[in-house]
């Protein structure tokens, strides 16, 4: 019998902090992403390439082409970085790019599976990326066109039991916590509105593609879906860590269909 699988997704918003890659935030992942590995398989989506090459090349990202480059100059430097930090642990981490046609197609992703099933039983961490140097808003026609949606297809179609993003807010709140600092998380969600789900995305970060919209459509596919997703703060993956490890739910927003009464 396997371990349980799950999915962690990480955003720019993490990742880069004033236009640099954040080393302090990845070697911190690495290291939970070893003590997770005892009980779970890992897959790991992950954000930033655009941004890793903006720090080696400052091209206007604007400019299609130019933020192309930048994720081909990029990615092999993330990949470089990710390598370096999960090292210490004994962790071999294998880059894994897919476009839309990759998900679109029976046979493509049979073969992306039977792949993702060698990498996992030889204990080796996936870390997915979208393909952005040729396929920068062709995942759009499968309803999604960032990693927050990206990786809940990846939760899905490799058969992982939850999602977890790892985002620069702490949860869904029940209001705009800028325009209200009282708002209070929501801590289990079982449903989401379709006023919710068509709310304008708002990122917050120059390298950033989604927002809270884009993380709820995410969940609501899992949702649909029979999966479960967790939003937390990727500032602080104690909180991760205590929920997957010991079942504390003290902070974060668990979307689930189950019922936990």
């Amino acid at each position: 019998m396997r371990k349980n699988r799950i999915v962690i997704k990480v955003g720019s918003a993490i990742l880069v902090e004033n236009q640099k890659v954040n080393l302090v935030r990845i070697e911190a992942l690495a290291q939970l992403i070893s003590e997770l590995s005892a009980t779970y398989e890992v897959i790991l989506v992950s954000s930033g390439a655009v941004a890793s090459g903006f720090t080696a090349l400052e091209l206007d990202k604007k400019i299609l082409a130019n933020k192309q480059a930048l994720a081909a100059i990029g990615q092999p430097l993330l990949m470089q970085i990710y390598a370096k930090a999960l090292q210490p642990y004994g962790i071999l981490s294998a880059q894994v790019l897919f476009s839309g046609y990759d998900l679109d197609s029976r046979k493509r992703t049979q073969n992306a599976r039977n792949t993702m099933e060698v990498l996992l039983k030889n204990k080796v961490l996936p870390i997915i990326n979208e393909n952005d140097v040729t396929t920068t808003g062709e995942l759009m026609f499968l309803g999604f066109g960032d990693n927050d949606q990206l990786s809940a297809y990846v939760t899905h179609f490799f058969d992982a039991s939850l999602l977890a993003i790892l985002s620069d807010i702490d949860g869904y709140y029940e209001e705009n916590p800028k325009e209200n600092p009282n708002a209070k998380i929501r801590k289990i969600v079982t449903e989401i509105s379709q006023a919710e789900l068509q709310a304008e995305a708002t990122p917050n970060n120059a390298f950033a593609t989604g927002g809270i919209v884009t993380k709820l459509k995410a969940a609501q596919f899992l949702l649909e879906n029979g999966r479960e997703m967790f939003l937390s703060s990727g500032k602080d993956l104690n909180i991760l860590k205590d929920f997957l490890l010991h079942s504390k739910h003290s902070k974060g927003t668990l979307f689930t269909a189950r019922s936990l009464s």
